[in-house]
């Protein structure tokens, strides 16, 4: 949540819900800042959670502004924030089930919101097409470019008229990275004034892109030979398609064993039905691909999986499969079912195939503690755990530094602000972004004031 402030108008970037501890989130998710409900209008780089989950919270309170979206923004966070608020109120309900039956350390659960405050979001969102210049509020044009993160992600350029001068604020949402299957590549915004970057990775390199299906050849093939599952806790936008685009890839060049592909997640199969409605963010050998007879999402033994039962079966059979399920860092939804079933396997497999926050149980198992919670309740981590930063959607250090160089180079950066990193992320990064002289770099703390 990024308010900007003019003379005339007040602007929202993003909306999103807080992930880390447990009862951290809860309270800062359910209690908005005052300022975010009293703006103008609000602008959504894209529909990951934790950059639009907080938008039925904002109407809750009171906002009656415009939420302004791409056209495939719109479509997938209809699909991300009903299926938000329908995990909340489950995971409430089986977290209070398990607090009562089982003694679970854990305190009760209230969802934040249900899905019909869904509803209320959806009727306030108008959605813009890339590089189409709009007013959003008094002095404020917008205008959206391909971010290249997930579908529909988008650079926000906002174009500020005040004291006959016009500055441009740009905002990069989530970067993605260059040359990944599927999207097209981040587009550089010219004549900005400040910049603001998103610094997830900022202190580190992704393993190359050609190597992410070599490394997951290699684990789908040692697990097969141990009778294992391979768990892949994964965000259901844009993650769990580009895996299931890479299994594909695989098989189609005889490099996978013999093991079904169960896609465990209702949001992952409407997600994946929005991927089918928008081939005009593919990039061209992507649009090929879905072209042809041979469907990059619709192939032999994968099977989309909704119901519950049918999810429960899984992990009843004893044999050899690959289980996508959200969510992506394993805090909700039914990749916790799956993790209490196989996790204390030692013929199974975790793989990580996304950036995991901080006080997360994706984190603890990335950091392979023996022993995490599950449900409330202990299991020790027996399976294998893979980490394959190679599908990230995330930009790299190097990706972050291209772009700040490009953005400065086709402008007048008068600053930069790091947001959307841990702090030993964004002090490397600021360190490597001091090539750009004479443009200042900030790191702000949550709610501070930067003037530009």
């Amino acid at each position: 949540m990024h308010v900007v402030r003019t003379k005339h108008a007040t602007v929202l970037l993003d909306c999103g819900l807080f992930q880390g501890r447990r009862r951290e989130s809860f309270e800062r998710n359910r209690n908005l800042p005052a300022e975010a409900k009293n703006v103008d209008a609000v602008v959504l780089s894209h529909a990951h959670i934790d950059h639009s989950g907080a938008l039925p919270m904002l109407t809750k309170a009171g906002f009656r502004g415009t939420i302004y979206a791409t056209p495939a923004t719109r479509d997938l966070a209809a699909v991300m924030l009903a299926d938000a608020a329908m995990i909340q109120v489950a995971d409430a309900r089986h977290i209070n089930r398990s607090i009562e039956r089982d003694g679970a350390d854990l305190e009760p659960v209230e969802p934040l919101y249900e899905p019909e405050d869904v509803l209320a979001v959806l009727a306030r969102m108008i959605s813009l097409p890339y590089r189409a210049t709009h007013p959003i509020a008094p002095g404020v044009r917008l205008t959206f470019f391909d971010a290249g993160h997930v579908l529909g992600s988008a650079v926000t350029a906002l174009d500020i008229e005040e004291d006959g001068k016009t500055r441009r604020l740009v905002f990069t949402g989530d970067l993605g990275r260059r040359n990944m299957p599927i999207l097209r590549d981040p587009e550089v915004v010219s004549g900005a004034s400040f910049l603001i970057t998103e610094s997830t990775y900022g202190d580190r390199l992704h393993d190359p892109i050609g190597r992410m299906e070599d490394d997951l050849a290699a684990v789908l093939e040692r697990t097969y030979q141990r009778g294992g599952k391979v768990l892949i806790p994964s965000f259901a936008l844009e993650r769990a398609q580009e895996v299931i685009y890479a299994l594909h890839r695989l098989k189609r060049a005889g490099r996978m064993p013999p093991m079904k592909i169960y896609v465990d997640s209702p949001l992952t199969v409407r997600i994946t039905e929005v991927f089918r409605m928008h081939p005009d963010c593919y990039d061209e050998e992507a649009r090929k691909s879905l072209r042809g007879s041979d469907p990059p999402f619709d192939f032999e033994d994968v099977v989309y999986v909704s119901d519950a039962e049918d999810s429960k079966r899984i992990d009843a059979e004893d044999v050899p499969a690959i289980i996508i399920s959200a969510s992506g860092m394993c805090e909700a939804g039914r990749i916790l079912h799956h993790l209490r079933a196989g996790i204390e396997d030692p013929r199974n497999t975790v793989v990580i195939v996304g950036f995991q926050a901080q006080h997360t149980l994706g984190r603890r198992i990335v950091e392979r503690r023996p022993k995490v919670r599950v449900f409330g309740l202990e299991r020790e981590l027996r399976a294998e755990v893979v980490v394959l930063s190679g599908f990230s959607a995330h930009a790299d250090q190097s990706d972050l530094l291209a772009y700040a160089q490009a953005v400065h180079t086709a402008g007048r950066l008068g600053g930069i602000a790091l947001v959307h990193g841990e702090p030993a992320a964004q002090r490397v990064l600021k360190e490597k972004l001091g090539v750009l002289s004479g443009v200042p770099i900030h790191i702000p703390e949550r709610n501070d004031n930067l003037v530009f």
